[in-house]
């Protein structure tokens, strides 16, 4: 067995054994700094046995590698707390998730507050145990056995979908035994920083056919600094959620005479809705894009043949049938672009490239139990781009889509943001066509080099025709959010029949790009409404100014600057209501306007107004004319505020 160190350095050990084994008889000290290994990228822990010829590469405990291995641990040790708790619990799955952990239970009655507190309370009892954590692997029938005698149901459940041949793994701390294939740490008072977050409703394999289970979300970290880091971003976050700041901000609802998964946009979130679309619109325009309009509703049958009926039925809406034929509401815009290039005639290759761009609303089926706000609903509205183009051309194209991508997102403030490479994966959705899949992943990272695009590939992550670069945008909380994508296709252009005469006068079939920007307008405006806490760039805002006249009788002065706001395009309000001034200056500042401009008698005897921010800063008295033109250039640069 060769191990490597975190230092680099590597030592061999003869023959299988436990990790904790090797460790003890090398180097006892490194128990105390190493959580576990990576054997073949998989994660292990110190009580695996491994084999002679295995190559590992050790972990220390305060690496982000560790913490799934940890937090595994924590998730273990809430089951064994509600078990202390509520014997008759049944327990489902507890995985270690991006930032924590959850497990699912079966009880009588749902979580209250009040019993998180006293899990908590039990699972620091646990901890302070430090009971060693032990695992044994056992026979099909032995695990049948006892998950029978145990009465636990969910996990007979998940021991019967094990495959043949499948590796069945016990753990066992103290007096409490779970199903786990691991990792674990040493024992349960190796990681001692956790706080239980919330309680969930979720339905057991996700299946809402299935019963609902209680799901107890948890965090944990090595240390109390990251923990009490990690909560105080979960409180901001919390005062940044945009479904609270979009219903304060009056910008968007959801009715229950509407539906689920489709917001109702106030006049205020539809000016915001129109200004993201019209500058996405403005660039790609000055990039060559066309704009064009394919509707709401598709025949079944285009769905067959492009392939995505097989892959996405389950997220479509049912159909609707007129005169035996199957309609859709159209949950993709690409085969609809498709027919459209199709239907436009013979295509030379001094047409392409071919650029179709389109804000269309389109429908998805998505599950009620995963709606959330903006950022997943069934009404969505893409910024939806394909370029159909000769493989000749796919660096270039990719480059200027590169570049409007870059662009935009810099305008809106993510500087932060890395590339995924999302390949096909070994097994399932994806189109059986290997020298196609060869030449659009070949192209992809050619293109992606040529741009000296840093990026990680990703196994399984493709489109089912093709592999793609996600961006990944960093949000001021440290979120990743993926917005924008560029995907190459080779396959449903060849499937649909789309064609070009290339030079050699043959013809050929295109190479189609599918390219987002800002991916969603739904999506995307809750994660600039939490990015900016609501208080959007001036450009953005939906309203820039409000003027506030101190008595009625500054009310005439007032109207006057408001017109000369209005005149210049400026989105202003009068607020001259019965009011402290200091009580509407307030609300100007929870309604996140950029500006409040403030008339007494001596701006009106001035010509002036006097300037204070949402942050509250006072810039003092500015002539009318000077703040228009002051209010301009920052609507124009594009600035915060």
């Amino acid at each position: 067995m060769i191990v490597k160190l975190p230092d680099g350095r590597t030592f061999e050990y003869a023959g299988s054994a436990k990790l904790k084994d090797v460790l003890v008889t090398t180097d006892r000290q490194l128990l105390k700094t190493v959580i576990g290994a990576k054997l073949n990228g998989e994660l292990v822990d110190f009580h695996r046995v491994l084999p002679a010829d295995a190559k590992v590469e050790l972990i220390t405990i305060d690496s982000p590698e560790a913490r799934p291995i940890y937090r595994h641990s924590l998730s273990h040790v809430l089951a064994q707390a509600v078990k202390r708790l509520i014997p008759n619990a049944k327990l489902a799955i507890g995985p270690a998730i991006d930032d924590g952990f959850y497990y699912d239970f079966d009880v009588e009655k749902p979580f209250t507050p009040e019993d998180i507190e006293k899990l908590e309370a039990e699972m620091k009892k646990v901890i302070k145990e430090n009971y060693p954590f032990e695992r044994s692997e056992v026979s099909r029938d032995e695990a049948h056995k006892l998950l029978s005698e145990m009465k636990e149901s969910y996990k007979l459940e998940l021991l019967e979908e094990l495959p043949p041949g499948e590796t069945i793994s016990f753990y066992k701390d103290g007096d409490f035994v779970d199903l786990c294939r691991g990792p674990h740490i040493l024992g349960t008072g190796q990681v001692k920083h956790f706080k239980l977050l919330n309680v969930a409703g979720a339905y057991w394999r996700g299946d809402e056919k299935n019963k609902m289970l209680q799901r107890i979300y948890g965090t944990a970290f090595y240390t109390k600094e990251e923990l009490e880091q990690f909560l105080h971003m979960r409180e901001e976050a919390k005062k940044r959620d945009h479904r609270k700041l979009g219903k304060d901000l009056g910008l968007f609802y959801f009715s229950e005479h509407i539906g689920p998964g489709l917001p109702l946009f106030t006049p205020k979130g539809e000016i915001v809705r129109y200004l993201m679309e019209s500058y996405v619109r403005e660039k790609q325009t000055r990039y060559g894009y066309q704009h064009v309009w394919t509707g709401h509703m598709v025949k079944e049958e285009l769905y067959r043949r492009s392939g995505h009926y097989d892959n996405y039925v389950d997220s479509m809406f049912p159909p609707m049938i007129d005169e035996g034929i199957a309609f859709r509401l159209k949950p993709m815009n690409c085969p609809s672009h498709m027919m459209l290039y199709k239907e436009m005639g013979t295509h030379s290759y001094r047409d392409l490239p071919l650029r179709f761009a389109e804000f269309a609303t389109l429908y998805r089926y998505e599950k009620s139990g995963e709606l959330s706000g903006l950022t997943r609903v069934r009404a969505v509205t893409q910024d939806d781009c394909h370029i159909f183009c000769t493989p000749d051309q796919i660096q270039s194209e990719f480059s200027l889509a590169l570049n409007l991508v870059r662009e935009v997102l810099e305008t809106y403030q993510f500087k932060d943001y890395r590339v995924r490479l999302s390949l096909r994966g070994s097994t399932g959705k994806y189109v059986a066509d290997d020298e196609k899949w060869g030449k659009a992943t070949t192209a992809l990272k050619a293109a992606l080099d040529a741009n000296r695009v840093k990026y990680e590939p990703v196994e399984g992550e493709a489109a089912f025709y093709g592999p793609k670069a996600d961006f990944l945008a960093t949000d001021v909380l440290g979120r990743e959010w993926q917005l924008s994508t560029i995907q190459v296709d080779f396959i449903q252009p060849a499937r649909l029949g789309l064609e070009y005469i290339a030079e050699d006068g043959r013809t050929h079939t295109p190479v189609v790009l599918h390219r987002a920007v800002t991916g969603s307008t739904e999506r995307f405006l809750g994660v600039l409404i939490e990015h900016y806490a609501g208080a959007f760039p001036v450009w953005l805002s939906p309203v820039q100014a409000v003027v506030l006249p101190i008595t009625d009788k500054h009310a005439p002065y007032a109207g006057k600057v408001l017109e000369q706001l209005k005149s210049v395009g400026v989105r202003a309000e009068l607020d001259g209501s019965n009011n402290t001034l200091n009580y509407r200056i307030r609300h100007a500042q929870l309604q996140k306007t950029p500006y409040m401009l403030v008339v007494g008698d001596r701006e009106q005897q001035n010509e002036q107004v006097a300037v204070r921010l949402r942050t509250g800063e006072d810039l003092g008295a500015k002539g009318v004319a000077e703040f228009v033109h002051f209010i301009q250039n920052k609507i124009a640069d594009k600035e915060l505020i």
